[in-house]
């Protein structure tokens, strides 16, 4: 199924993106990316910082830059910012990915998006309200965080990989 195709790793913030997506680039032994690190190295701001200083709508353009610019080239494990979804060049450009959703319950994620500074101020209700339906539209794989350990979502990425 997913033989010779990125990995791109979406979900809300606090799902677990950037932990899973560095295992399974270890397990297949593939290049990893992720839109945090990119952002800062790319423009010397988290996201956060992003969002109180250009906007979300400028947060969002840059994470979507992110996930097409990665998209290119061999393939890669991709963790990419729930906001990439909502643009339609990402969307059409995740047909050729193997697109895993990291999901868990809104309360399971507001308590974990505790844990980083770097995350802007948005409710995981209001992010799924938003961006829920191009979640499920795009996703090749869904899996429950709030029920499953990162490695546990690791061995059932690879296995799909390699399928």
């Amino acid at each position: 199924m997913a033989k010779n195709k990125p990995i791109v790793v979406i979900g809300l913030m606090g799902s677990g993106k950037t932990t899973v997506g560095r295992l399974v680039s270890r397990a297949l032994g593939l290049p990893f990316t992720d839109s945090d690190p990119y952002l800062q190295a790319r423009y010397g701001a988290s996201a956060a910082e992003m969002a109180a200083s250009v906007g979300a709508d400028v947060l969002h353009e840059r994470e979507a830059a992110h996930v097409l610019d990665a998209l290119d080239g061999e393939p890669k494990v991709i963790a990419a910012a729930a906001s990439t979804v909502e643009d339609p060049r990402v969307r059409e450009a995740l047909h050729d990915a193997f697109v895993v959703w990291l999901d868990a319950p809104d309360g399971v994620l507001a308590e974990r998006m505790k844990s980083g500074a770097h995350r802007p101020g948005f409710t995981p209700a209001a992010m799924r309200a938003r961006r829920g339906a191009y979640l499920r539209e795009v996703a090749d794989l869904v899996l429950d965080m709030a029920a499953s350990t990162p490695e546990i979502a690791c061995r059932r990425i690879t296995e799909a990989a390699n399928q």
